[in-house]
């Protein structure tokens, strides 16, 4: 499929119609005036057995965002320039409108070789073409009146279409539609350009962001069960009127996106650059024309806040033209490099430091390191595939920053555990937060890789929160628990310090937990603290001791009192090294 743009009046209609035998020109106005107004459509059928369709489009000034809906879509051009006439102001604007867009396959047809020598006007165009990307590109000289160059130029489209590459049927559909209208009793039809992808009859896609199923197709006037881009499509969806058609989760529907300029040389300022940008445009991408206010980044990129969302890909391309400029007004093309940028920071030197990051081709790397961790979803949605494996549950990450999140959360648990110092760990969804991270699995997974890659720092989740494996206590705190460990040393492992003696060294229940976390000291029940292992030794004590055994025997052997042995018992029960007999009588188990 190419489009037909350069000239303003039945020159190009007339080529059209002399390859295609059809009338691109469907308003009796245009045929009386000789001036394409609105978007013609013809298709012929090439020497080889492939179809290919035209797109016509207005050559007037006036008509400008016109032709723009009909080129964007578009692999290839066949720009038509009159002999007689040569190049023209509206030339001019389509080639410019072609340069930004990347429009860099086509053909160069000389008309109304019959009215002049095409000498002249090919050596021109041809020389201009070159400059504006296009060098190289065939050129044929040939009439559409008498029929002069037709086959020529017909050989030379079949070679032209033949180079093209081939769309991708498995990419996500975006339809824009250029005709929207609604049939009695079938509803809404969509007609446009679908340049690659797939639609079948019983998708279901998405219009406007609504979801809809694809009732009918046709492809240049023939019903279909199926099609793939390039291709004209008719699409019949029981809806409301619509502007694009879009596979659901495939692209992001944004209002902000960050762009690299592609300036045209007819519109560079006398230094080669881009020329001055006012604070509104219109940006044009497919069928779709919306108001944009315009921030500056630096001299080669913008930010565009756009007057209403789009379903943008990394990569595209949009088309900024200045409505109210004298002359050419077309500006540059923008390529998206971010559908979802950051807000910027409210401080001198923010726009320029976001356009350095915004250095290199766009593409999944670029976009991890501005935003540190995409899901996959999302990555597809912005039109981007990234390499490598993922992090975790389909979740990608920025590696440096990957590299840095196990020392942050090891910092955090730190910092959190010195303001709480009796608090049991840091909670997950805090260490999120702290860790600026989307998804409580990353959390997991960066706490793997701490406990895999620094044992010295080793961390672990116990209760939904991330507890060191040797938590530090405040200095208070941890000189009482080592007098009170030396004082277990002298008088024995199951002299359990009275309320007194723990209100002496400053050791409440909150600081007697916090002890018992760390594993400085063994917590039977409240108020009632053991040297760590105290348990284990109590078992092998009580082994000794001829079975069943009763607390008074039990408190004898163990040398402490009743006030112990009782809850010391108990928790040997929950452990499984003790049961139960009867009322008075345990026996140890094995273990």
């Amino acid at each position: 499929m190419i489009a037909t743009a350069g000239h303003v009046d039945h020159g190009k209609s007339t080529l059209v119609r002399a390859l295609t035998g059809m009338e691109p020109d469907r308003l009796e106005e245009e045929r009386r005036r000789g001036l394409t107004i609105r978007l013609g459509y013809a298709w012929t059928r090439l020497p080889s057995g492939e179809r290919l369709a035209f797109v016509d489009v207005p050559g007037h000034e006036r008509f400008l965002a016109t032709m723009l809906a009909g080129v964007g879509p578009v692999p290839a051009v066949m720009f038509v320039v009159a002999a007689d006439e040569g190049w023209m102001p509206q030339s001019e604007e389509h080639l410019v409108a072609v340069e930004a867009l990347g429009v860099r396959r086509g053909l160069l047809a000389v008309t109304r070789s019959d009215l002049a020598d095409p000498g002249p006007a090919t050596a021109a165009a041809r020389a201009r073409l070159a400059r504006a990307g296009l060098d190289g590109v065939e050129a044929v000289a040939v009439s559409g009146r008498t029929g002069e160059g037709l086959p020529e130029l017909v050989a030379a489209l079949d070679r032209l279409a033949a180079a093209l590459p081939a769309p991708d049927p498995d990419a996500p559909v975006r339809l824009w539609a250029d005709r929207v209208f609604t049939v009695r009793g079938s509803g809404t039809v969509l007609t446009g350009t679908l340049p690659a992808g797939r639609i079948s009859v019983g998708d279901t896609l998405l219009l406007d962001g609504d979801p809809v199923r694809v009732r009918g197709l046709q492809t240049l006037k023939e019903d279909t069960r199926s099609v793939t881009g390039v291709a004209r499509v008719a699409v019949n969806v029981r809806a409301p009127r619509g502007d694009v058609l879009t596979s659901p989760g495939r692209w992001t529907f944004t209002d902000t996106v960050d762009v690299r300029l592609a300036v045209p040389e007819a519109v560079r300022d006398a230094g080669g650059g881009p020329p001055r940008m006012p604070q509104r445009l219109a940006a044009h991408i497919g069928s779709a024309a919306v108001g944009c206010r315009v921030r500056p980044l630096d001299r080669d990129h913008l930010r565009l806040h756009l007057d209403g969302p789009l379903p943008l890909h990394v990569g595209d391309v949009l088309l900024l033209r200045d409505p109210g400029r004298a002359g050419v007004r077309v500006l540059a093309g923008a390529t998206v490099l971010d559908v979802r940028p950051p807000p910027l920071e409210r401080r001198r030197g923010a726009a320029r430091a976001r356009a350095a990051g915004l250095a290199g081709p766009p593409g999944a790397a670029s976009l991890l390191r501005v935003h540190g961790v995409l899901a996959s979803a999302e990555l597809a949605a912005m039109g981007v595939t990234p390499a490598g494996e993922p992090v975790c549950a389909g979740w990608y990450a920025d590696p440096a920053l990957w590299d840095e999140l196990p020392d942050r959360l090891v910092a955090a648990v730190r910092r959190h555990a010195s303001a709480h110092p009796l608090e049991p760990g840091m909670p997950v969804e805090a260490a999120r937060r702290a860790l600026g991270l989307p998804d409580r699995r990353l959390v997991h997974a960066v706490l793997r890789r701490v406990r895999a890659e620094r044992p010295g720092d080793a961390l672990r989740e116990e209760g939904g929160r991330i507890v060191p494996d040797a938590a530090g206590l405040p200095a208070p705190v941890a000189d009482a628990v080592r007098a009170l460990v030396a004082e277990f040393a002298e008088r024995g492992p199951f002299h359990a310090p009275e309320a007194d003696r723990l209100a002496e060294l400053g050791l409440g229940p909150r600081e007697l937990a916090a002890a018992a976390r760390a594993g400085l000291l063994l917590r039977i029940a409240d108020g009632v603290v053991l040297p760590p292992g105290a348990d284990r030794r109590a078992a092998d004590v009580l082994r000794r001791l001829p079975q069943p055994f009763t607390v008074s025997q039990a408190r004898r052997a163990l040398d402490t009192s009743r006030r112990v042995a009782v809850p010391l018992l108990e928790h040997l029960d929950r452990l499984r090294l003790t049961a139960r007999v009867d009322d008075t009588h345990r026996r140890c188990l094995p273990g």
